[in-house]
């Protein structure tokens, strides 16, 4: 029982920011040098994912979104048009519930889940999986083995989550984390995991993201294109 416990939970010292970079580069989404991987988590939701689409339209940016399941089952026309706008879809659960509390099988179903409806609603094969808090367990390991997925976390985050986040203080945040070629990064189109309204924060603070990516020569680009 023992063992199984720490096969279950040992994983999760992966989301300790620092220790990740420096031993799991690939976990971190790491990839091309010319490139930043951006992408949001818990999203597709009414009230602000079609601002943030509209946002990266007009910069004319791709990005990786890391649906939930029960918010795509929700509003399924906004996964059939980030599909549609050329933007990639990821897993992040079914649910945002940490994994630390749930079994393998639980965990395997709710990606399975997951895939399923991302397929049948976008027409579309995610191929990579971000589980919610960043907590990696065995079980999320052996789960997207078994359906052919890679895991990726990231290297910076703007912690847009917050009541108090600002779109100032998420360029900020980022920066802290590395805005440099082959970062990968974490900002949110939904608060429904986060402070109400605090989405308005990310999405204030993309136009100067990507004015400053490119002063510096970098492309904000999907994980897909991104991790080559």
């Amino acid at each position: 029982m023992a063992v199984a416990a720490l096969g279950h939970v040992g994983p999760a010292v992966t989301s300790i920011g620092p220790l990740r970079k420096k031993l799991w580069p690939q976990l971190c989404g790491v990839g091309n040098t010319h490139s930043i991987g951006l992408t949001f988590d818990d999203g597709p939701d009414p009230a602000s994912t079609p601002l943030f689409l509209a946002a990266l339209s007009e910069m004319g940016v791709k990005a990786t979104f890391f649906v939930l399941g029960e918010m795509l089952d929700k509003a399924p026309e906004l996964g059939r048009q980030i599909a549609a706008e050329g933007h990639e879809i990821g897993i992040h659960g079914w649910t945002h519930r940490n994994h630390l509390l749930l079994s393998y099988p639980q965990i395997r179903d709710e990606i399975r889940r997951t895939k399923a409806r991302i397929q049948d609603i976008a027409g579309v094969t995610p191929r990579f999986y971000r589980p919610p808090y960043g907590v990696v367990t065995g079980g999320d390991l052996l789960a997207v083995r078994t359906q052919d997925m890679e895991l990726v976390l990231w290297t910076s985050w703007g912690k847009d989550w917050q009541a108090r986040a600002t779109g100032e203080s998420v360029i900020e945040e980022l920066k802290k984390g590395g805005v440099v070629g082959g970062a990968t990064l974490l900002l949110h189109d939904s608060d429904c995991t986060s402070a109400p309204g605090s989405w308005r924060s990310s999405l204030s603070a993309l136009s100067e993201l990507s004015s400053y990516c490119v002063e510096q020569r970098l492309d904000l680009v999907p994980l897909a294109e991104h991790m080559k």
